[in-house]
């Protein structure tokens, strides 16, 4: 027989076997876990659903690493490259994914040596399914170049409300549902600002300030009579001149755009306390009635239209959808990505980025003070600190988005994702009952692999 003949047939049965191996690992692994999952009691959908990604994971990892080391160990020149040197060039080729499993592997570790009872057989298939769609979802993500970061995005958002679903009971509820959604409004209408800003390679950390004192300003002006579609009208006039007073200061001294907004936050916050405290011993909180048509814009019991849906929810997808299209399809979008993108290029069209530079800052304010007045709607009372939350929130969710902090990439459909998968998050770790604390330390986690996903790829302005 022909000698290449009998060496081609050679490598295809020894895949053969290999493949066979694999096979028999991925099923003595599955079944492990299978028999252990029925010794716990566990439900026989989780027990499914662990099964099929820990045979998914074993079966890639052999194939993709395993066998075609073990086939080519043979025909490999004994000069070759060392094992250390193959190692070190794995982890280049895949940095985003050893990274974003260390930080999932760690968040594991910590929370079984601290949360009582968190290390058990049920929970460690949990991790190994989660292993299992973090390399599905960054290696098909290969095939999304333009809009990878959604696609994860995506893909993170259906598997927390998925697990969630399995695990905590009442999660896909309708109710609950509404409560996500009503919540993720609010900071979906806070981002808004953050994302335009962003867009220009700038930050305004004067958001939670903002939407701070248009919480507890418009109760007092409300208190000292003043009619409440008239006091809203002065709040968010109020609230865009601060977004005005941010982007005429920030545009004079970018190097310093971001202390500088930080400032007028503070600035703002303390002046409001200062006016709504007169007279009165409860300084940062302002009590009073909340008109009734306000309360059902916000409130969980709220209407629309005969739908027992709050007004707020469908508030932020009409602000969603005109602002992605107006984003793409307008002179004033293509400008704004134009200028985060390479101002040169932006000047010498003519672009005035001092116009859109304040522009957007103007729009933050604005909204801002949209979103801290639809807050008091909610509490049904004023309280300075109520905006404190989103000074960090709205950052995590434009990064996690995908929007570049650097300018010109990204845009707010890519926010409204990374707002909704921190709301599926945060409902997630409210129902398996951590603490407020531990969930500020997962999103921080979180932002790390989101970040190195798009900071790695080449940027826009190197393109230019």
């Amino acid at each position: 027989m022909n000698p290449v003949a009998n060496k081609l047939n050679t490598v295809r049965a020894r895949l053969s076997n290999l493949q066979w191996a694999g096979l028999i690992v991925a099923v003595l692994i599955v079944g492990l876990g299978f028999i252990l999952g029925l010794y716990q009691k566990t439900p026989w959908q989780q027990l499914i659903f662990y099964a099929a990604a820990t045979f998914a994971l074993v079966i890639w990892v052999w194939n993709a690493y395993l066998a075609p080391g073990a086939q080519h160990a043979d025909d490999a020149p004994h000069d070759g490259p060392s094992g250390l040197a193959v190692f070190r060039a794995f982890i280049r080729r895949h940095l985003s994914l050893v990274i974003s499993l260390a930080i999932l592997l760690g968040i594991f570790l910590i929370a079984s040596a601290t949360v009582p009872g968190f290390f058990s057989w049920l929970n460690i298939l949990t991790f190994l399914a989660l292993v299992a769609l973090l390399i599905f979802t960054v290696q098909v993500s290969q095939l999304f170049v333009d809009n990878r970061s959604a696609f994860i995005g995506l893909m993170v958002l259906v598997t927390m409300f998925a697990i969630g679903s399995i695990f905590i009971d009442g999660f896909s509820s309708g109710q609950n549902i509404k409560s996500m959604l009503l919540f993720a409004s609010f900071l979906g209408l806070a981002c808004v600002g953050q994302t335009m800003v962003a867009l220009l390679g700038g930050l305004d950390l004067s958001i939670p300030f903002v939407i701070g004192a248009s919480n507890v300003f418009l109760l007092y002006l409300i208190g000292l009579g003043v009619y409440s579609w008239i006091a809203v009208i002065i709040v968010l006039l109020l609230g865009a001149l601060v977004g005005w007073i941010n982007g005429i200061l920030s545009y004079r001294l970018q190097g310093q755009a971001l202390i500088l907004s930080l400032g007028v936050g503070f600035a703002i916050s303390g002046l409001t306390q200062i006016v709504t405290s007169i007279g009165t011993a409860f300084a940062g909180n302002v009590f009073g009635t909340v008109p009734p048509w306000l309360k059902n814009l916000a409130a969980m019991n709220g209407t629309t239209l005969g739908l027992d849906v709050p007004p707020v929810i469908f508030i932020w997808a009409v602000v969603a959808v005109l602002l992605i299209y107006g984003m793409k399809s307008t002179v004033y979008g293509r400008f704004l990505y134009a200028l985060g993108g390479n101002r040169t290029s932006a000047s010498r069209l003519s672009i005035s980025e001092r116009r859109y530079w304040v522009g957007a800052y103007l729009i933050s304010g604005t909204v801002s003070a949209l979103t801290g007045i639809l807050l008091l709607g909610w509490s049904g009372g004023g309280f300075i600190g109520v905006g404190q939350p989103y000074l960090f929130m709205t950052l995590a969710a434009v990064v996690m988005g995908g929007t570049s902090l650097l300018g010109g990439q990204g845009g707010y459909g890519f926010t409204v994702i990374g707002v909704l998968v921190l709301q599926v998050l945060t409902s997630f770790l409210v129902g398996i009952g951590l603490r407020f604390e531990w969930q500020q330390f997962i999103f921080g986690l979180l932002i790390l692999p989101m970040v190195a996903l798009y900071a790695r790829s080449p940027h826009i302005r190197t393109q230019i």
